[in-house]
């Protein structure tokens, strides 16, 4: 018999107070018309009531893929649980989740996407949640925040410190799911399920299993259906005695902006000419820094913003493939993309589901890895994860706390002040005016990254700007490289508020760094 179902009576089925989890990541992946089907029976019906909605990352975007702000309802949506959330520029309106967020009318939770996953994985093998040093002195620890968005969060706690085997863990009590929604490409009559115009697995395999072990309810979204016993069964990525129900929306997009395109499937591969370079700049000048301190061979994690520029880094030095990128979104090698294809690669070696991914992650599998901060305090903490004047130009900590918790080396980068004026010569760098706001401040707003852990476990951390590289140290953060052409003493330590002290023996970052053409990067 199929399992076709239009997208109203498959929500039909949800019940009030369920916990439904959605797999997603912005608009890879996310099965939006089941969401908007599922916005429209509650406005209509004023049922399902009370949810519970697991995100391993964001369901939806702001720039055309709706996701969860489908369901941002008042009596629909009870409480969130997301790695992530919409995000995007200051000039777009507030997401509706967000409104709901900082107007505590519900419950929300910014849970690090690789717990997330560990989440489902305990539940669904009914053990006893999730033990985990991932997050400890960071926001995610109670001694913090405890992952709480807001005040209501804050009054019903997800997480606790326990101690077990002589040591700190954080623990996650299990949340068992009633409803999974994920999206694939290709169903069969029975219900599997193929992927091959998808960028991404994601987790939608582990949270199929975690719903069905505890008796729920799965719904999957596809562009289309074939018959069964048509599908290749090393293809199949779901089975289809996970599935319940399949809804089609033969107009699902790949990702935000793209309907389809076979490279990001790995279905081609694109000459490496046809990429993009990185334009001339500032933060080309920061990612170049950054590159050098790769070695070809290194496997890297790479994050967004400034960091997602060293790709392109290598490409234009001519070594593309020297090092291998490995994303949360579960792409290995290739070119990772960028803008409103990020989370996606063109050209990968493989794609590895999100859940496995975040294994290698917090094992710290890989050589380094290459993300950006918003502001940096005196003790080395990031923040990436929350600006209070607006909330919602930053998506939350996403896989950031996974990957840091044990990673060898990290690589931060980003603007030295926010808003400052600054002129690239090829002798130097010069600071025409100050910027509007320092990212070195005295204590970060939320702290996503936790220093004094980092200095506890050895790891080795660089800050990269266009001014100075900087390094966590037993000292503070100590400039150890200066860009030509910058004044120390006022560039660098008044401009921190002393809170950046340079070395001694600090010594110039090349002039390289500076060329309009290639720098000479050698792997």
């Amino acid at each position: 018999m199929s399992k076709l179902s239009s997208p109203a009576e498959a929500v039909a089925r949800i019940k009030d107070g369920a916990v439904v989890t959605v797999s997603s990541s912005s608009a890879l992946g996310c099965p939006d018309l089941v969401l908007k089907a599922l916005g429209e029976r509650f406005r209509a019906e004023g049922h399902p009531r009370g949810l519970t909605t697991l995100n391993p990352i964001a369901a939806g975007d702001m720039y055309g893929v709706k996701g969860i702000d489908w369901i941002a309802q008042d009596g629909l949506l009870a409480r969130v649980l997301a790695g992530s959330y919409p995000s995007g520029s200051s000039n777009l309106p507030m997401p509706e989740i967000w409104k709901m967020v900082v107007e505590d009318r519900i419950a929300a939770y910014n849970v690090p996407s690789g717990i997330m996953f560990d989440m489902h994985r305990e539940a669904a093998a009914r053990r006893p949640g999730v033990l985990t040093k991932v997050g400890l002195q960071t926001f995610v620890d109670p001694i913090r925040e405890g992952c709480a968005m807001n005040a209501r969060a804050a009054a019903a706690p997800i997480v606790a410190r326990v101690e077990f085997g002589g040591e700190t863990w954080l623990h996650f009590p299990n949340i068992a799911p009633d409803v999974c929604i994920l999206r694939a490409t290709t169903a069969d009559e029975r219900g599997n399920l193929t992927y091959e115009h998808e960028g991404a697995y994601l987790g939608g395999l582990e949270q199929a299993i975690a719903t069905r072990t505890n008796g729920g309810l799965v719904i999957a979204q596809v562009s289309r259906m074939t018959a069964k016993g048509s599908l290749r069964p090393h293809d199949v990525r779901v089975p289809g005695h996970l599935v319940d129900l399949v809804v089609i929306d033969p107009d699902q997009k790949q990702t935000c902006e793209t309907p389809y395109d076979p490279a990001i499937s790995g279905q081609i591969l694109r000459p490496w000419s046809s990429f993009s370079l990185a334009e001339h700049g500032v933060e080309k000048v920061i990612a170049r820094r950054a590159a050098l301190e790769l070695r070809a061979g290194m496997t890297a994690n790479l994050g967004f913003g400034i960091s997602a520029m060293v790709p392109r880094v290598l490409l234009e030095e001519g070594h593309p493939e020297a090092v291998t990128w490995a994303i949360e979104q579960g792409a290995v090698g290739g070119m990772p993309l960028t803008g409103f294809a990020f989370g996606c690669a063109s050209n990968a070696d493989a794609y590895v589901p999100s859940p496995q991914q975040f294994i290698y992650f917090q094992g710290a599998g890989f050589d380094m890895a290459f993300l950006s901060f918003m502001e940096v305090d005196v003790d080395g903490n990031v923040n990436v994860s929350k600006l209070g004047k607006k909330p919602y130009l930053t998506a939350g900590c996403g896989g950031f706390v996974d990957i840091t918790a044990h990673a060898r080396k990290i690589v931060f980068s980003g603007w030295f002040e926010a808003g400052a004026q600054v002129e690239l010569t090829s002798t130097g760098l010069r600071v025409a005016a100050p910027g509007k706001f320092a990212k070195m401040v005295q204590a970060v707003e939320h702290v996503t990254f936790s220093g004094a852990r980092a200095r506890e476990q050895g790891q080795e951390v660089l800050y990269v700007t266009e001014r100075c590289v900087i390094r966590l140290t037993e000292a503070g953060l100590v400039a150890t490289e200066i860009m030509p052409g910058i004044d120390p003493a006022r560039d660098i330590v008044a401009a921190s508020g002393g809170r950046v002290t340079v070395a001694e023996n600090a010594t110039p970052m090349p002039l390289s760094l500076l060329s309009e053409g290639p720098m000479g990067w050698q792997p």
